[in-house]
């Protein structure tokens, strides 16, 4: 199982951060090391003083596909789910600076809590999905599935050209704007329109 991320796929959170708008889907990866399952509590590493919520649509693929044609990629997920990519913002930002990859930043362990996931069937229209993340009570992100800048279905297609996907692996769709950061203590609550999926504890 592979996780895949999908960077600045929203518009706003890419200017919140002064990143260009992207024009191809910014890609990377998290090792399976990095998935937090079942509200488990995420414990703050000692590596970074400045580690950021971004919660995003995740998709679970469905079935093995290579070279996947736009058309056809709706058929390749059934359930989506909630996520949080865990970003070493001080870590990015040096890295970014030099040039140098984004893994310590974005791939340590624990760094993709996912809720559980539900069928896809149970929405009306996969595009006009409401989020929203509160952090002790109070919400820090909200985004509708409307503002991504690529489709489920284009990244599914745009990542296949590049590695199998396989049944099992998850694709984080893209944070909108408000990303903040996160103090031990927090408690962070993410919602699929009215149902609540994520609840978990900083420590």
């Amino acid at each position: 199982m592979k996780i895949i991320a999908i960077g600045r796929n929203y518009a706003e959170h890419a200017k919140e951060l002064n990143n260009p708008v992207p024009t191809t889907p910014v890609i990377f990866l998290k090792p399976d090391t990095a998935l937090l399952k079942d509200n488990k509590p995420f414990y703050h590493p000692d590596f970074s003083e400045d580690i950021h919520h971004e919660l995003e649509v995740v998709l679970k693929i469905s079935k093995e596909g290579k070279h996947i044609s736009e058309k056809f990629a709706a058929g390749y997920y059934d359930e989506i789910a909630l996520g949080v990519d865990f970003t070493a913002r001080d870590i990015q930002s040096r890295h970014k600076e030099k040039g140098l990859p984004w893994e310590l930043a974005k791939a340590f362990d624990n760094s993709a809590p996912v809720s559980n996931f539900v069928p896809k069937t149970q929405f009306a229209d996969i595009y006009q999905l409401n989020f929203h993340l509160d952090v002790n009570g109070q919400t820090r992100q909200t985004g509708n599935t409307s503002n991504l800048l690529f489709s489920f279905e284009y990244i599914i297609a745009f990542v296949s050209r590049y590695f199998t996907l396989k049944k099992g692996d998850l694709i984080f769709t893209g944070t909108p704007a408000g990303v903040a950061k996160v103090a031990v203590g927090d408690r962070l609550e993410g919602y699929l329109e009215t149902e609540k999926l994520i609840d978990f504890y900083i420590k």
